[in-house]
């Protein structure tokens, strides 16, 4: 098991720190976020240490995105504010990743909730849009993903 003795993640995966955890399997746990977003935000943790979103195999990817469905449809059955839920995970520190130990962050949503994504939400030009989708295409073919 890939293990980081100075990342907190692997720590609360270890059971060196103390979580709340949500669920587990072999690969993933699920544990309570310590600075909630909302009441019943979960934080979804590979249990190796793998950095990024690139460092994650597909199988793997799967498994916390699989983990991350579980716990939304936990949050919608429980009896937690919940009429909708927010997956959000955030790759490298230009994303405002904080943690660099992959995690899926789930969260229910109410109207009011407070929180808030801010960004320039104007429609583009088609053509804007088919030069972006041309350079995404030839990421897809040299990326190692």
């Amino acid at each position: 098991m890939v293990r980081d003795d100075d990342c907190v993640f692997c720590l609360i995966v270890a059971g060196e720190l103390e979580s709340s955890p949500v669920y587990e399997d072999d690969d993933v746990l699920a544990f309570m976020d310590l600075q909630p977003v909302t009441t019943g935000h979960v934080l979804v943790v590979p249990k190796e240490h793998r950095p990024y979103l690139a460092d994650v195999d597909e199988g793997l990817g799967a498994a916390v995105f699989r983990a991350g469905q579980r716990v939304a449809a936990a949050l919608r059955a429980s009896d937690l504010p919940c009429d909708g839920v927010n997956l959000f995970l955030a790759d490298g520190e230009a994303a405002f990743q904080e943690v660099f130990h992959l995690h899926l962050h789930v969260f229910p949503r109410t109207p009011g909730d407070g929180f808030r994504i801010s960004a320039d939400w104007r429609v583009r030009p088609r053509l804007e849009l088919d030069e972006a989708a041309a350079r995404v295409r030839a990421g897809l073919r040299t990326s190692t993903a």
